[in-house]
């Protein structure tokens, strides 16, 4: 007897068939961006899959069947007629290094590190706890390709300009934090666009801060100083330290105890003129909020995945990604701010900017 499925249960099952189609595609592009075959196709013309291979120096076999998967994802055209891939530069200006809005292909790179971890998360389901930062492979390569799309591209043009007179007083010298500074672009950067000031980086990572410490040497900068700290338990206020800019780019929610950061970072601060400079991921603290957010699936789940689970490895608050916009400004003033001011930039459709002072 033949069953006649309803409209809704076909309609969900087309949408279930869409979602492990685009899974996989995201792999895809994942494996695409690491070996460079959008950066090499986008300088090409229509060529075959042994041309793209050759001009890839890569495998033609494996090359044919990524190209397979390009062409039915709609991502490489593809003429039949001639066995010819044709990479479309108005798709490739959201799939290549060089680009001047932002590299999709770059970001598809958390869906493979996140599922590197899926056993030991599952084991969190069963029995609590988190995973720690030492499971994520390659989790810092990446997150310095995602701090370079929305952090270095825009941040002496858009960022720094959100508090006025900062760059005045940047270029006269002034004492910078940056909490949680990862592989240490940023203060690099900021070191030398701004020689007469002093910048330091802390974070939790023993190979974050190799990496920064490396590229200081490299760049020569004198005015910058990396060290390995848990900013939860080093920002006492009796250790006399003091700041004129305190920064944190997407680092506060990933703490295990982020109340206690914030307080430390307002001890630390300079009253008064004193700047802490905050981008966080862009969402609401209520889930209504939420169901239209065009990232929406995507962070709720690099949250359970990572945010929230390094935090509880911490044995932390695992407050996640999308702790929100309200909850933020909540936890800043609870923290001592006095004054907070929440920000966007038309380019960064995942942070929202935070400008904090104390009187």
């Amino acid at each position: 007897m033949e069953v006649h499925k309803n409209s809704s249960t076909v309609e969900f099952q087309e949408y279930m068939m869409d979602i492990i189609n685009k899974g996989a595609l995201s792999l895809m592009l994942s494996i695409g961006h690491r070996v460079g075959l959008f950066d090499t196709m986008v300088s090409l013309p229509p060529s075959t899959s042994k041309q793209i291979a050759i001009a890839s120096n890569l495998n033609e076999r494996y090359t044919r069947e990524w190209l397979a998967t390009m062409v039915v994802g709609k991502i490489v055209n593809y003429d039949p007629s001639n066995d010819l891939y044709f990479f479309p530069k108005e798709k490739a200006d959201l799939l290549i290094r060089d680009t001047k809005t932002y590299n999709f292909a770059a970001s598809m790179q958390w869906v493979p590190i996140l599922g590197q971890v899926e056993d030991e998360i599952v084991n969190c389901f069963k029995q609590g706890g988190g995973v720690p930062y030492s499971s994520y492979k390659r989790f810092h390569e990446v997150m310095e390709e995602e701090s370079a799309q929305t952090v270095l591209s825009v941040l002496f043009e858009s960022i720094i300009p959100l508090v006025p007179d900062l760059e005045d007083r940047l270029k006269k010298g002034i004492n910078v934090l940056d909490i949680g500074c990862g592989s240490g672009r940023v203060m690099n950067m900021m070191a030398n666009q701004f020689p007469h000031s002093k910048f330091t980086g802390y974070d939790i990572s023993d190979e974050a801060i190799k990496n920064a410490q490396s590229q200081s040497l490299i760049t020569g900068n004198k005015n910058v100083d990396f060290k390995v700290k848990d900013v939860s338990k080093i920002l006492d206020p009796q250790t006399n330290l003091s700041f004129d800019l305190i920064t944190a780019f997407d680092a506060i929610h990933d703490q295990a105890e982020p109340g206690k950061v914030l307080r430390n970072i307002v001890s630390i601060l300079k009253p008064g003129d004193g700047i802490f400079l905050m981008q966080d991921i862009l969402s609401s603290s209520l889930l209504k909020n939420n169901l239209d957010h065009p990232l929406g699936i995507f962070l709720y789940t690099i949250s359970c995945l990572h945010c929230m689970s390094v935090s509880l490895a911490q044995d932390g608050l695992g407050l996640g990604a999308m702790w929100g916009k309200e909850k933020a400004v909540e936890m800043l003033k609870e923290a001592g701010f006095t004054n907070v001011e929440v920000k966007q930039l038309p380019h960064d459709f995942q942070n929202y900017y935070y400008i904090c002072r104390i009187k």
